[in-house]
């Protein structure tokens, strides 16, 4: 049993679909994951509330909140969301769907945004008043803290690094722009160029995406007067270090104002269930 607020934390991203218990001290006290299938709106969906009811089951104590963070790109709070790599869902009504599922009131933002929470919460950016956090999975998102507060923007879609453009004249990206650093970097793209998984690419292909992601965060340092990225997912952290020393260096030669020089990449501190962490931080705050 927990003496705090126990929040249900939702994770949905085009490879997996993750739930787990978090409570208002950000322990995760239970969690699990499926794949994230292929289908329709209501297979995508039935996964989801079969693993949230699952975890659900297991709960040490009151489930008063759900929190959830789901690729973008979403209307304001979540009301409909069109992940670009979960084609199944076009302004899919997610907050609404899983009030009703589960009774709680639900608060929905983008995962990367929710990392972002998390990290500054209990991980790498721990105690950072400005910084950038990336996932770097079978897409490319983020989420920007800037003075120590989480970055909205006019319709809830700040910080989407994905879509900097990084080549261009490079491929086409599945937002309708060319060059994107998703459509260069992702998982996806990676597997689509090389015709294998990420996680057999070879030195070149780990150099070449951490140069791009690099150049990314030097453009979001130099414009928003930051010096840390901290960056997760499963291609980055796969990857590991020949990637972040790849990615420094093109943020050491592309980032030079006094500002901005100076500025580091790291690795996100919280594991595979940071992401679930910044869904309760999401519900929490």
């Amino acid at each position: 049993m927990t003496d705090l607020p126990v929040c249900l934390a939702v994770d949905v991203g085009g490879t997996k679909l993750a739930a787990g218990l978090v409570d208002a001290g950000g322990r995760v006290l239970d969690w699990d994951r499926v794949p994230t299938p292929a289908g329709g709106q209501d297979e995508v969906f039935s996964a989801l509330t079969g693993l949230i009811d699952a975890v659900r089951q297991r709960a040490p104590g009151r489930v008063d909140r759900c929190g959830v963070g789901s690729g973008g790109p979403m209307t304001r709070g979540g009301e409909t969301v069109s992940p670009i790599n979960i084609p199944g869902w076009r302004d899919f009504p997610l907050r609404a769907r899983l009030a009703e599922w589960t009774g709680l009131p639900v608060v929905v933002d983008n995962d990367a945004k929710a990392l972002a929470l998390a990290e500054g919460w209990q991980g790498a950016a721990a105690g950072e008043t400005d910084f950038l956090a990336m996932v770097v999975s079978t897409g490319v998102g983020g989420g920007i803290v800037s003075e120590g507060r989480l970055i909205d923007g006019a319709t809830g879609n700040a910080g989407h690094i994905g879509h900097l453009i990084v080549e261009p004249e490079g491929r086409s990206c599945g937002c309708g722009g060319r060059g994107c650093l998703e459509a260069e970097a992702s998982g996806t793209a990676i597997a689509e160029v090389t015709g294998a998984a990420p996680a057999e690419a070879g030195p070149a292909v780990v150099e070449r995406t951490g140069r791009l992601v690099g150049r990314a965060v030097a453009s979001v340092a130099n414009l928003l007067d930051l010096r840390l990225a901290v960056i997760g997912g499963s291609v980055a952290l796969g990857f590991g270090a020949p990637f972040f020393t790849a990615a420094q260096a093109e943020l050491d030669e592309r980032a030079r104002l006094d500002y901005s020089a100076g500025a580091r990449v790291v690795p996100t501190g919280l594991g595979p269930t940071g992401g679930l962490i910044g869904a309760a931080a999401l519900a929490f705050r």
